[in-house]
């Protein structure tokens, strides 16, 4: 048996630690410090967290102990969490991941990080994110690279890079990310999580931003659809539940948050307890009549960049199949055909918002070269190619659901290659750089155009040490049943040996 690399973390599972937590059998501060000892060992080189306030959290971890003496337990139970840097949370700065944006803290949370902290978690600090959230890797001007802590000569992927080292670290035992293009399932891929997309709507505070008149809470201001969406990144399925349960959950008339009712039914099965008593395949999911799973290695990208997936991808794929049917799944290979014109319609929207920021003259130069890029170009586009492309955009949305609505559940590579090296894509003129993210991360933004749910769950691990993931994407609202599968695939691949 090999060893686990000390990068790695050595945490209990999250939903085991909130249950201690609720029993009283370790307290939040005992926690916090396991965290706070756990960034100081490796936050210079995982370039994890941006922003740390230890003093704040102890004082949190203090009051969730105290009131745990005396009310009754928080979904959570006094779990430490960190945000994203493109996150708004009371008195952290939200720099974005930019060298031009204030560091001045921010007067108030944003309404998810209000409700998951009331759900029953403080938060320790921010993030490290890519520029504004754009890219697939964790990389600016403004703080060293978040790192893999598999290989920290690697990327994590992005823009959830830093959650994503943190979990994967144990700095964190869960944590929250937002995804709008593969911001949650690639760094997911990359670290060995689990990382799920959640439905377009699901969350409502993630309709509050941006809004603007005239436009539906669904689509942006040119009727585009809406691409990000807030998840849950966690060492199992379990973990992704309990987070996701706080992030949808609401409050009952007691003032507490109801019970995790995504977790409770997945955990009664695949909890390791519990591997004895678990009902026959067929039976696995809830259902008389197995999924039906189409697995593909088309992409939208295929058209206009000939994507090519690596051994270690086509690898990860088979295993996915051969996991799948063994929990009771009937696989359908599947053709798809995409739009020729993806490619360039999705860049058009995804641009979008940064060519209208208002930037002072002094701040452009200190953009990113991409973000620098992304601006210009989208300057450059008219009014009319802008409208053209939200309304493009939208007819694939439609167009997608249709396509893979024939299935349960559709399964795709979740990444076309292994993370490469930190500085690979920025190394690149800011094209190329574009190029070379979409080739790596082919499957993922079409799910955000979409706007169904997926998840990425590990199924092997490659010569280089490193995880290797399928993605699985659902029909809408189907969040219960990916987790589940998700935890069938866990429970039936078993526990992923990394060596040194």
């Amino acid at each position: 048996m090999t060893n686990r690399p000390t990068r790695l973390s050595t945490l209990p599972a999250a939903w085991e630690l909130r249950d201690s937590l609720q029993r009283r059998d370790i307290s939040s501060q005992e926690l916090l410090a396991q965290n706070l000892e756990r960034i100081l060992e490796l936050n210079d080189e995982l370039g994890t967290f941006v922003a740390l306030d230890a003093d704040k959290a102890l004082t949190s971890a203090k009051a969730y102990d105290d009131a745990r003496e005396v009310s009754l337990p928080t979904l959570l139970g006094g779990l430490p969490l960190a945000w994203k840097d493109l996150v708004d949370v009371e008195g952290f700065p939200t720099r974005m991941g930019s060298a031009i944006t204030p560091d001045a803290p921010a007067p108030v949370s944003h309404p998810l990080v209000k409700k998951v902290t009331q759900a029953g978690s403080f938060t320790i600090g921010k993030t490290a994110i890519p520029e504004f959230g754009l890219n697939a890797y964790s990389e600016n001007d403004a703080n060293p690279p978040a790192r893999n802590p598999f290989d920290p000569t690697r990327t994590p992927g992005g823009s959830s890079g830093g959650a994503a080292a943190a979990v994967a670290s144990g700095m964190l035992a869960v944590a929250p990310g937002n995804d709008g293009g593969g911001s949650v399932r690639i760094p997911a891929a990359a670290c060995g999580l689990v990382g799920l997309k959640p439905s377009l709507g699901i969350i409502p505070e993630d309709l509050l931003n941006g809004f603007s008149a005239g436009q539906t809470p669904l689509t942006d201001k040119r009727g585009a659809p809406r691409l990000a969406v807030s998840g849950p990144l966690g060492r199992s399925a379990l973990d992704a539940a309990l987070l996701f349960d706080a992030m949808t959950g609401t409050r009952g008339a007691n003032s507490h948050f109801e019970v995790t009712k995504t977790l409770d039914p997945i955990h009664a099965t695949y909890a390791p307890k519990h591997a004895k008593e678990r009902p026959e395949d067929a039976k696995l999911l809830g259902r008389d009549e197995p999924l039906h799973v189409a697995i593909s290695t088309d992409s939208p990208f295929d058209a206009a960049l000939g994507s090519q997936l690596s051994p270690e991808a086509l690898t990860a794929l088979e295993t996915g199949r051969r996991l799948i049917e063994q929990v009771g799944c009937v696989v359908v290979p599947e053709k798809f055909e995409y739009p020729e014109d993806y490619h360039q319609t999705f860049r058009t929207v995804w641009t979008g918002g940064l060519s209208e920021a208002p930037l002072p003259p002094e701040a452009e130069p200190m953009l990113t070269a991409l973000a620098r890029d992304f601006r210009e170009s989208s300057r450059a586009q008219s009014e009319v190619e802008k409208q053209a492309a939200a309304t493009r955009l939208s007819q694939m949305s439609r167009g997608f659901r249709e396509t893979w609505g024939r299935f349960d559940v559709v399964m795709t590579p979740a990444l076309a290659w292994e993370p490469p090296e930190i500085g690979f894509f920025t190394r690149e003129d800011p094209e190329r750089d574009y190029v070379l993210q979409c080739l790596f991360t082919p499957f993922t933004s079409m799910v955000n155009v979409s706007g169904l749910p997926a998840i990425v769950v590990p199924v092997t691990v490659t010569k280089n040490g490193l995880p290797m993931a399928v993605q699985l994407i659902g029909r809408m609202h189907s969040e219960r049943q990916l987790l589940t599968l998700a935890a069938a695939i866990e429970a039936a691949r078993g526990p992923l040996l990394f060596g040194n």
